[in-house]
């Protein structure tokens, strides 16, 4: 049987991460790593490795934040960057999900869900690795039903 899979909401100071359940149907909030400079990853590449080995993860869903008109800017050539190294450290296919809208998707959930806002930031990068990796299950459930053949 596979393993889980491991969704990440890569940002400058913080990585929401998400797991699927066993059966890879749906994904759980885990916790937000938090970091004090951007540049300074090697507790939070420990962190996921941690947990990937804890949680018999075998692949990785990370959110790659494209430009809303399709191009590439720097954040999603610093996700790029960061997906490397997962890969390098990890041996696990790292898959990169267009994470657009991902974010906001989450601020309005918590707000329809009557979170405070102060209480907001805490949640908004576990909630949007749940909606990167809810969006690849859906994904691959979906293309597995329908052979391209």
């Amino acid at each position: 049987m596979a393993g889980r899979i491991i969704g990440l909401d890569y940002g400058s100071k913080t990585v929401g991460v998400a797991l699927s359940d066993p059966l890879r149907m749906t994904a759980q909030a885990v916790e937000t790593i938090k970091r004090r400079d951007e540049n300074k990853l090697r507790q939070t590449l420990a962190r996921i490795e941690e947990i990937i080995k804890n949680e018999g993860v075998d692949r990785i869903v990370l959110g790659y934040p494209k430009n809303m008109n399709n191009t590439i800017g720097d954040r999603a050539q610093k996700t790029q960057a960061f997906a490397d190294m997962l890969q390098r450290r990890t041996g696990l296919e790292v898959v990169l999900w267009d994470e657009r809208m991902s974010t906001m998707a989450a601020t309005r959930t918590l707000i329809e869900g009557e979170v405070r806002r102060e209480n907001r930031k805490a949640y908004v990068d576990q909630l949007a690795a749940v909606f990167i990796l809810q969006g690849y299950l859906d994904y691959i459930r979906m293309d597995s039903k329908n052979p391209s053949e």
